[in-house]
């Protein structure tokens, strides 16, 4: 028999949860993965906040009420994460939504519809902040 010889190939190795902190992800995996948070945490809280909603509709002093509560700056900050969370995944939903049909899964232009989601996301999300915290 002869003797196979051993070539050096890399090993590629899933990384561990220290290595975390240092792995660099791509724009497009960011996008993804926070598609992923921001419809965990709106199927999350849906119960409760169906529950507010009844509450706020039994009167007008429960509405009063939760009116009130709504002018905490925590919960503001609490309402702008779920708005954040509904924005987001619309719009990395509406990017899916065209790579499932096959547009846009080339490297260069899921780079592009990533940034995109970014670029209409954040700026939406800040104009609700603004709206939450009384700007306008």
């Amino acid at each position: 028999m002869s003797e196979v010889t051993k070539t050096n190939r890399p090993e590629f190795r899933n990384i561990h949860v220290t290595q975390l902190a240092n792995y660099r992800l791509p724009l497009a995996g960011l996008i993804s993965i926070l598609h992923r948070i921001s419809g965990f945490l709106m199927f999350a809280l849906l119960p409760f906040i169906l529950y507010l909603l009844d509450q706020s509709l039994l009167s007008e002093g429960t509405f009063a009420y939760f009116k009130g509560i709504t002018s905490n700056w925590f919960v503001k900050l609490v309402l702008l994460a779920l708005s954040w969370a509904f924005i987001h995944h619309f719009c990395a939903g509406i990017r899916h939504l065209f790579m499932d049909n096959h547009i846009g899964i080339e490297k260069d232009s899921a780079r592009k519809s990533a940034a995109i989601v970014f670029a209409v996301s954040l700026p939406l999300a800040a104009l609700v902040a603004l709206k939450l915290f009384g700007a306008f």
